[in-house]
């Protein structure tokens, strides 16, 4: 079972109170497709110009990404900058290079059109249903979204939202999309417009899953390394879409399972800048730190 995911590939800068990194590979199809590597196969659908070197080329596909949806386009590949301070929770961009992305309009080959798990990253909300439109009959549909798409693409955004089972989103977001301080009242918003699951990410403080069953809540993993959280929520994205695709199971706990397993990797990918803990990352280190994790949630039992 594979997963297609529509998103960017870019070179990243970086600069956190713990180092930096210079034109790094990063972009929200490239670390979601790596993340979701770990558990299944995966079909990227992304652009890059003619500065992309074949050395990355060559790592996507040594993870199980099947690049047939990798076009290079005259130019020069996306690229952004940003800083972070001792609050690793939000960064400072300080450029962004659209370039070859700026016309980026997705075509989806063949052997994608079938494909049952779908993840649209955080691209214009009328380019992620123009996917949509080209797949033939999804059985899981998710999305990411900005701050930028909810204020300037409202409409677009909503009427996307309909054709979407997940939506996975930081709490700022959500609260911007309801226009509603409250979060429980604002998940149950965002509910209404049509998703079935909201996942809240929260950074440092974990993640919560709403749904029609109720709310689900963890902590993120205590780490004493955090060097880059730069992509953390698309490799968590990847990590959750990644296990339901393997196991072939949306029930509630299965996605409460996949909330644990996408924490884990996003609490790998901030070990090292852009994908370098990525990289090194065995599977036996992700099955032992899940079960940590479950000790780290467990009370039953406990007085």
């Amino acid at each position: 079972m594979s997963i297609l995911v529509v998103g960017s590939v870019a070179f990243d800068s970086v600069e956190t109170p713990f180092g930096k990194a210079e034109e790094v590979l990063g972009g929200s199809g490239t670390y979601f497709s790596t993340s979701a590597s770990f558990y299944t196969n995966v079909d990227l659908v992304a652009v890059v110009g003619e500065d992309f070197p074949q050395e990355h080329v060559d790592f996507l596909k040594s993870r199980n990404i099947d690049l047939s949806g990798l076009s290079t386009a005259e130019g020069k590949t996306f690229r952004w900058s940003g800083t972070y301070g001792y609050d690793l929770n939000e960064a400072q961009t300080l450029d962004t290079q659209l370039n070859v992305f700026a016309s980026f309009c997705p075509q989806l080959p063949e052997s994608y059109l079938q494909a049952e798990y779908v993840f649209l990253a955080n691209i214009d909300p009328e380019l992620q249903l123009d996917v949509l439109k080209q797949v033939v009959r999804p059985k899981v549909v998710a999305c990411d979204t900005m701050n930028f798409w909810i204020d300037g693409k409202r409409d677009a955004l909503i009427n996307t939202l309909k054709y979407v089972d997940i939506l996975l989103i930081n709490d700022g977001e959500v609260r911007q999309l309801a226009d509603e301080p409250n979060m429980v009242k604002a998940a149950r918003k965002v509910l209404a417009m049509g998703p079935k699951t909201l996942v809240v990410k929260r950074g440092e403080y974990g993640a919560t899953m709403f749904t029609e069953h109720g709310v689900f809540s963890a902590p993120a993993y205590p780490l004493e390394t955090v060097y880059d959280p730069t992509g953390a929520g698309d490799t968590f994205a990847g990590g959750f879409m990644g296990y339901l695709a393997s196991v072939r199971d949306h029930s509630d706990a299965a996605m409460r399972r996949a909330i644990i397993f996408g924490s884990v990797m996003a609490s790998f990918n901030v070990e090292a800048f852009s994908l370098e803990r990525m990289r090194s990352l065995e599977f036996s280190e992700v099955e032992e730190r899940y079960r940590k994790f479950q000790l780290l949630t467990e009370f039953s039992g406990i007085d």
